[in-house]
């Protein structure tokens, strides 16, 4: 730790243009990263309308002195010519996925398999059904098809009860009166 009062000075100094350059090369990685994403995901639009930007943003990393100026042309060479190749059809885009990415659409895959086959169980289970539907409904027509010919038996063998024979003679009675 520094005794002199200049040294402390500069050692405050130091922090502050160090924290500066930091967020600066920060920003200019950033906006290279950016670029290059826009690239890799096929997305040609964004990746041209990216492109002065970030040329912008690399010009002011050599301005606040984070970047030399040859480093800087070469930087802004290379993303400009990645830009043209691929729009000139010499590369093409291979869309790179991450581990992580292919994890989810392998996830995805069997859930909609799976879901696909409950639906065909629930299909086959509804026919099931419906075939059992229409089996008890054969077989009831069967038994009332049957039925009904012991039932015209039975009415033709039945008599008629007694309470009503009486009711059936006190009317002829009753009939033969108001006749006389």
């Amino acid at each position: 730790m520094p005794n002199i009062k200049s040294a402390k000075k500069r050692v405050l100094i130091t922090k502050k243009k160090n924290a500066r350059n930091r967020a600066d090369r920060s920003r200019v990685n950033n906006a290279i990263k950016a670029f290059n994403k826009a690239i890799d995901s096929a997305n040609i639009e964004e990746a041209e309308r990216l492109l002065p930007i970030t040329m912008s943003i690399i010009d002011k990393g050599v301005t606040a002195g984070i970047m030399h100026k040859n480093a800087a042309a070469n930087k802004k060479s290379a993303i400009s010519k990645r830009l043209s190749d691929i729009k000139s059809g010499k590369v093409t885009v291979v869309v790179k996925k991450d581990n992580k990415t292919i994890a989810a659409e392998k996830a995805r895959a069997a859930k909609e398999a799976r879901e696909a086959a409950r639906a065909e169980f629930r299909a086959k289970q509804i026919e099931k059904e419906a075939e059992k539907v229409e089996q008890k409904k054969k077989k009831a027509a069967k038994d009332k098809a049957e039925e009904k010919p012991e039932k015209e038996k039975k009415v033709v063998k039945e008599k008629a009860p007694k309470k009503a024979k009486k009711t059936e003679e006190k009317a002829e009675e009753a009939a033969e009166e108001k006749a006389e």
